[in-house]
């Protein structure tokens, strides 16, 4: 990695350190300065591994933009906005499962995992179904669907390339949906959010660091 690359890990690690101090005081100013710099500090760390220049690489840059837009909306704690930060980040989900599919369609390993994944999945919805409202179960189904769909996708893919980093990024970032899932749903607590923000954004780093596989 370069500089540029170097400094947007130290960057996002030391906003991501900001972030959990801010979520524990509940720095309302500081969570936004924070988490907004985290979120672009791994969009930069794409960028200067050259994400544009390949496609593969362009389908995690859009991922990123589109977590940036989730991470942004899932500031609020209005209902409405908290749906669109879901529609941004299952576009995300959707824009990585294209990434690891663009170059390399899906092959034996795919199925296999889309079964384990869906079982995790299935658990998932039924845990947190009895905590959902009218209006929110369609939308948190269909989230779990698409996001059970990426994590098989990258392991697949991982497959594919010879490294376990898509597999991990992937994998991390469903586990981080957990903390928010039980956050917004089942029992609020700075817990979930002290454990959950730091899985996702080194799965965020992860995912955007694969670029450097893609031949």
């Amino acid at each position: 990695m370069d500089a540029a690359s170097v400094f947007s890990v130290v960057a996002c690690a030391v906003f991501v350190g900001g972030l959990l101090v801010a979520e524990h005081r509940d720095a309302g100013v500081a969570r936004v300065v924070c988490k907004l710099g985290a979120s672009s500090a791994f969009v930069a760390f794409a960028l200067s591994l050259g994400a544009a220049s390949t496609s593969y690489g362009a389908f995690v840059l859009a991922a990123l933009l589109l977590s940036w837009a989730g991470d942004a909306l899932l500031l609020s704690s209005a209902e409405r906005v908290f749906l669109g930060g879901l529609v941004a980040f299952l576009l995300a989900h959707a824009s990585y499962t294209v990434a690891f599919w663009v170059n390399r369609p899906p092959a034996f390993v795919f199925p296999l995992a889309l079964l384990c994944f869906g079982a995790v999945g299935l658990l998932t919805v039924r845990w947190l179904w009895p905590h959902l409202g009218a209006g929110d179960r369609l939308p948190v189904v269909a989230y779990v669907a698409v996001i059970v769909v990426m994590c098989a996708a990258a392991t697949d893919y991982s497959r594919s390339v010879g490294s376990l980093a898509p597999a991990v990024g992937a994998v991390c970032f469903m586990a981080s949906d957990v903390s928010v899932a039980r956050d917004r749903f089942v029992a609020r607590s700075v817990a979930n959010r002290l454990w959950g923000l730091p899985l996702y954004f080194f799965a965020q780093l992860l995912l955007a660091w694969t670029v450097t596989l893609a031949g």
